[in-house]
C-alpha cells in the first residue's frame, strides 16, 4: 500500500504522536520509518484522498506536534511514496542533504507576510506624482471621447502601479530582512504586492513581530499587513 509522508525528523526526535491521526476517512494511523540517522512519520494512504478539511488539519496537526519538539522538514500535503520500504530507501539516499537541512531549521519558525494597499491610495500618488498622468486625466475629462488617451492613460497607469509596487514590495522586505535568518519571496497575490516569508529564531520570534508592526505604523492605515505564523517552514525546506 502506498505510504504518506508527514515530515522527517532526526531519528532521535520525540516522536509524540498519541492523541493524533492521520489523513483519510476513518482516520490513518501514524506510525515512522527510521534509519540509523533520520524518521519520517508515515501513514497508510486513503484511496481517495482529497485536500478536505479534515485531512488538512490532521495533516497540519502532526507538523505542529513535531514541530513542537525540535526541527523536522514538513511534506506539502499529498506527498506518497510507493511503500514504507522506498520511504527508508530515500532517507539513506537523501541523508545527508535532510541532516544539513534540519540543522537549519533548529530553533527556527516560518512567518509568512503579506501586504496590500489601498487602491486609491496609490493612484492619488501617481496623478499627483506623474505629470503624464495628471494631464492625460484631466485630457480625458474634458474630452470623454478620446479613446486613445484613455488607452494611454490606463497602459501609464498600469506601468506606474506595477513599478511602485514592487519598488514597495523590495523596500518593505529589505526592511525586514535584518530581523530574519533567511528571506524566501512568494508571488504577489491579485490584492497583495508583497507575499514573502521570513526564517526566524524561535527566541527572536517576538522581536520579529514587533519589526513588523513598527514597519506597519510607519507606512500607515493606507497600508494592510498580514502576518502568519509560526508556521511548518515548508519555504525553507
Amino acid at each position: 500500500m502506498p505510504t504518506y509522508v508527514y515530515a522527517i525528523t532526526a531519528a532521535d526526535h520525540p516522536l509524540r504522536l498519541d492523541g493524533l491521526s492521520g489523513v483519510g476517512e476513518p482516520a490513518a494511523d501514524l506510525r515512522t520509518v527510521k534509519t540509523r540517522d533520520l524518521g519520517a512519520v508515515v501513514s497508510d494512504t486513503p484511496a481517495d484522498l482529497r485536500a478536505k478539511r479534515r485531512d488538512l488539519v490532521a495533516h497540519q496537526s502532526v507538523l505542529e506536534r513535531l514541530m513542537a519538539d525540535g526541527p523536522a522538514l514538513p511534506m506539502r500535503f499529498g506527498l506518497v511514496g510507493p511503500d514504507d520500504e522506498q520511504v527508508r530507501a530515500a532517507l539513506d539516499q537523501g541523508k545527508d542533504g535532510y541532516t544539513a537541512r534540519l540543522a537549519e531549521l533548529d530553533g527556527r519558525l516560518e512567518y509568512n507576510l503579506k501586504v496590500s494597499r489601498e487602491e486609491e491610495s496609490l493612484l492619488r500618488e501617481i496623478l499627483t506624482q506623474s505629470a503624464e498622468a495628471r494631464r492625460l486625466s484631466e485630457y480625458t475629462r474634458e474630452n470623454p471621447g478620446a479613446q486613445n488617451e484613455k488607452m494611454a492613460l490606463g497602459e501609464l497607469v498600469s506601468q506606474e502601479v506595477q513599478a511602485r509596487q514592487e519598488a514597495m514590495a523590495k523596500d518593505v522586505a529589505q526592511t525586514l530582512a535584518s530581523a530574519a535568518e533567511r528571506v524566501s519571496e512568494g508571488e504577489p497575490t491579485k490584492t497583495h504586492f508583497l507575499n514573502v516569508s521570513f526564517l526566524v529564531r524561535r527566541d527572536e520570534a517576538a522581536a520579529f513581530s514587533q519589526a513588523v508592526h513598527e514597519e506597519a505604523e510607519r507606512r500607515g492605515e493606507d497600508y494592510a499587513f498580514s502576518l502568519n505564523g509560526p508556521l511548518p517552514p515548508y519555504s525553507f525546506v
